[in-house]
């Protein structure tokens, strides 16, 4: 079986807000900052974020801003923009138009620095033809982000994406209940485009529901199922905390020599 080219990252949605199949607190800032410092040391080096993360952003530039500047040159900072993040409400709200998809990266830029990729958030077919949007790229790339990518949540968007050159980075959720963006990801590799999955555990419910097998099996089980796909890019976790993090690059790097 050919192998792979998969590193798994870290998407910080946890160290933001509440989510995932069995929801937590948030994570103090000093624990957010805590779980950074554990990932780098774990050899992670690609981290996701979005402004409709709640603090998530925030505490990433904080983050970065303690790295050395050859630290900083070893790791990629992804975010989004498109879907955005509500203090008064406390909840995540969609504005694709140029004015809120400017505001939303001048934002980002503040609270991060630099960022390696920018992706537009909750897309849809209309929204990747919309003058908006284009004019949003534009404004990315005089602002110096070169690298470009969307994160898909329907098919027909994963195919206009596919098809398009400016974009290279497609960032969808699959895993064992959810492989519709399948034929996606076969398509985008051919055309030599990085693939990010998501929710590799499908926000957790994976490794919390079958009691008859180990967590560590789990996730194993759920990684070789997604490298199976033979795809160049990322797997994220979701994890929060550093001792699940160990506990998936274990499972992780079992799954990927398993597949070899």
């Amino acid at each position: 079986m050919q192998k792979n080219t998969v590193e798994l990252g870290c998407g910080l949605i946890g160290i933001g807000r509440v989510w995932g199949f069995k929801e937590s607190a948030v994570p103090s800032e000093e624990q957010a900052l805590a779980f950074l410092d554990a990932a780098f040391a774990q050899s992670i080096r690609y981290f996701d974020t979005a402004p409709s993360y709640g603090l998530s952003e925030s505490r990433l530039g904080k983050w970065v801003s303690g790295l050395k500047p050859e630290q900083r040159n070893e790791i990629t900072i992804a975010t989004k923009f498109g879907e955005h993040w509500s203090d008064d409400d406390q909840k995540p709200f969609v504005d694709h138009t140029f004015a809120g998809l400017k505001k939303s990266l001048d934002q980002s830029l503040a609270r991060i620095g630099k960022i390696d990729i920018l992706q537009l958030h909750k897309t849809n077919p209309t929204v990747l033809k919309s003058d908006d949007l284009k004019r949003a790229w534009e404004y990315a790339q005089e602002k110096g982000i070169t690298q470009l990518g969307v994160s898909i949540s329907d098919l027909e968007s994963g195919k206009i994406v596919v098809d398009d050159d400016k974009y290279q980075v497609i960032q969808l959720p699959f895993n064992q209940q959810n492989t519709a963006f399948e034929p996606i990801i076969k398509a985008a590799t051919q055309s030599g485009k990085q693939i990010v999955t998501n929710r590799p555990f499908n926000m957790g419910e994976t490794v919390n529901k079958d009691q008859t097998k180990s967590r560590e099996a789990l996730e194993q089980e759920a990684f070789e199922f997604i490298l199976a796909q033979c795809f160049n890019g990322l797997i994220l976790t979701g994890t929060k905390s550093p001792e699940h993090l160990r506990e998936n690059l274990q499972a992780f790097n079992e799954a990927t020599s398993s597949i070899i």
